[in-house]
């Protein structure tokens, strides 16, 4: 049975390998979507280590780039063609810069000044922000499970905070901007996907978006931020090799996939797993607390994100 809207038929994206309906497509989409989550929510604390050793823009965009040349093989080898029609390639920049760039270079600047648990709540209101941009730009007008799913989501976000916020201090306030900016750009770029989907297959599309964002990142670093990657520990090694091949090549390709497949604002809650991935993988390779409240407010984001999963 087909339990798309009709607004998912008008934004379902026109691929070169058209994605068939129906439930099974969506299925992928959700299933790509936790493994997003799954990659991306890891990357919170790999990210916060590779702070200790390398700079922060040279952290997040040389993954990147050299997480989109593996990519190219990969499609290289599967026989597939990079090429990019000349009328795709002002819609392909705009997603790239909205997406890509503007996320990766906020977050990781962000990450300088708050602690990863506090960037990758912020980082969450990109699904709020995704929400309100999708009803005036796709017109999916948000209905009250999906109000209610935003609502208990964020709540239990708010719980992972001990319920006392984030104190916007003096100190702290450049990386709230930071991070909610980064919120606001992936969330415009994700909307504005969905309207206007690239005519591109999904690794394909992969490829470019991540190298047009990660590569003026990973160039700017390089000249400018000096990294000394000859003095990468070992574990730093193995935390950027996972930020290159999980993180972006695994977790963008999801991304990409999923939002193909599902709508925007479905898609964008199920981003709020993320930081309660975050948190989880903080725990445990941080030794950061999780006790009852933590715990509880991680089921009720769980619970919350399912819910939306059902609208």
């Amino acid at each position: 049975m087909d339990t798309r809207t009709p607004q998912d038929v008008l934004t379902e994206p026109l691929t070169v390998k058209p994605i068939p309906p129906g439930h099974g497509s969506r299925s992928a989409g959700y299933l790509m979507l936790l493994v997003t989550a799954l990659s991306w929510g890891i990357n919170w604390p790999v990210g916060k280590h590779l702070l200790t050793e390398l700079p922060p823009l040279t952290m997040r965009g040389a993954p990147g780039a050299l997480g989109a040349v593996l990519l190219a093989v990969v499609v290289l080898a599967k026989g597939q063609s990079l090429r990019v029609p000349l009328g795709q390639l002002p819609r392909l920049v705009l997603y790239s810069v909205l997406t890509v760039t503007g996320w990766m270079a906020l977050i990781g600047l962000a990450l300088v000044y708050l602690p990863a648990s506090e960037t990758a709540i912020l980082g969450a209101m990109m699904p709020v922000l995704a929400a309100a941009l999708a009803w005036p730009i796709l017109g999916e007008r948000p209905s009250v499970r999906r109000v209610i799913s935003m609502i208990m989501a964020l709540a239990g976000l708010v719980i992972l905070l001990g319920g006392d916020g984030i104190a916007a201090n003096q100190a702290k306030m450049p990386g709230i901007v930071l991070a909610l900016s980064a919120a606001l750009s992936f969330a415009l770029g994700t909307v504005l996907a969905k309207r206007k989907p690239l005519q591109l297959p999904q690794l394909t599309a992969a490829v470019w978006q991540i190298a047009i964002g990660c590569v003026p990142i990973a160039l700017y670093g390089l000249l400018f931020e000096h990294p000394q990657f000859a003095h990468l520990s070992t574990l730093g090694w193995s935390l950027f090799a996972y930020s290159t091949i999980v993180q972006v090549c695994i977790g963008f390709a999801c991304w990409f996939g999923a939002l193909q497949r599902l709508p925007a604002s479905v898609a964008a809650i199920g981003t709020l797993l993320i930081p309660v991935i975050g948190v989880v993988a903080s725990a445990v390779s941080l030794g950061e607390p999780l006790g009852v409240v933590q715990v509880a407010a991680l089921g009720l984001t769980v619970a919350g994100v399912m819910l939306a999963s059902r609208s």
